[in-house]
């Protein structure tokens, strides 16, 4: 317990004195998180919905696929993803590889699974007397899903607090596609490995309060969100 709280007390000044590798670190951090969780509830959100609401075949094979995906180690996307981008790779004309781009794009496919799998799951467990009744009223696809979504909306946002803890606590791909160069790409779980791998552990330890209180604020906000969001009010012409 001494060592720890040793280098907690080590730690602090690099926080409270404004490092400005960590700021640069911690903006990164942001950047990377917010547009991965956003890019992926715009793609996974409404295959969600599609998932939760369609009719279609091969609905539950894709529903299937969906669920395994949450359970996908980073790494193994990493890896993938690597291969792709390799200098003679099919993707490797993009010259992707070791870059923030690449970061971006393996943060985003981490985080997908979740909006896609919990979204349907949310749309699901609504009760389905509520659609059928309202394609009795005359409801369109358009309104059929924003009233799932409206309904729903507790489980999508907790798909979007799901896949925004994914962005910010990966470390795997990111170390494998963007190399965890410092001062580059990394962010704060992936500075935080580069560190205890330097030995430096005042500044993993800096890094890593930063990252705790970075997620405790973010999702706490989402979790507020959800608690007193009032959702989007519908109104159905009946059928004629």
């Amino acid at each position: 317990m001494h060592l720890i709280w040793q280098e907690i007390r080590a730690a602090l000044p690099l926080i409270v004195n404004g490092n400005p590798q960590l700021f640069r670190i911690i903006w990164f951090t942001l950047q990377v998180a917010l547009i991965a969780t956003a890019l992926a509830a715009i793609i996974g959100v409404p295959i969600g919905l599609a998932i939760g609401l369609g009719r279609f075949r091969g609905r539950g094979i894709l529903h299937a696929f969906a669920n395994a995906s949450l359970a996908l180690p980073p790494v193994v996307v990493g890896v993938f993803l690597y291969a792709l981008f390799l200098p003679h790779a099919p993707l490797g004309s993009l010259q992707l590889i070791w870059t923030r781009r690449a970061v971006f794009i393996a943060q985003t496919i981490l985080a997908l699974p979740f909006t896609v799998a919990l979204t349907a799951a949310a749309v699901q467990a609504l009760p389905r007397n509520l659609l059928t009744q309202a394609r009795l009223l005359g409801a369109g696809r358009v309104q059929l899903a924003t009233l799932a979504l409206r309904e729903a909306r507790i489980g999508v946002v907790a798909a979007i607090i799901a896949a925004l803890g994914t962005a910010l606590s990966e470390v795997a791909a990111i170390a494998i596609l963007g190399g965890n160069i410092y001062g580059y790409d990394q962010t704060l779980a992936s500075a935080s490995l580069y560190e205890v791998n330097g030995g430096h552990y005042a500044d993993a330890v800096a890094i890593a309060i930063v990252l705790l209180v970075l997620v405790l604020i973010l999702i706490g906000g989402l979790g507020l969100l959800q608690q007193r969001g009032n959702g989007i009010r519908l109104r159905f012409r009946t059928a004629t």
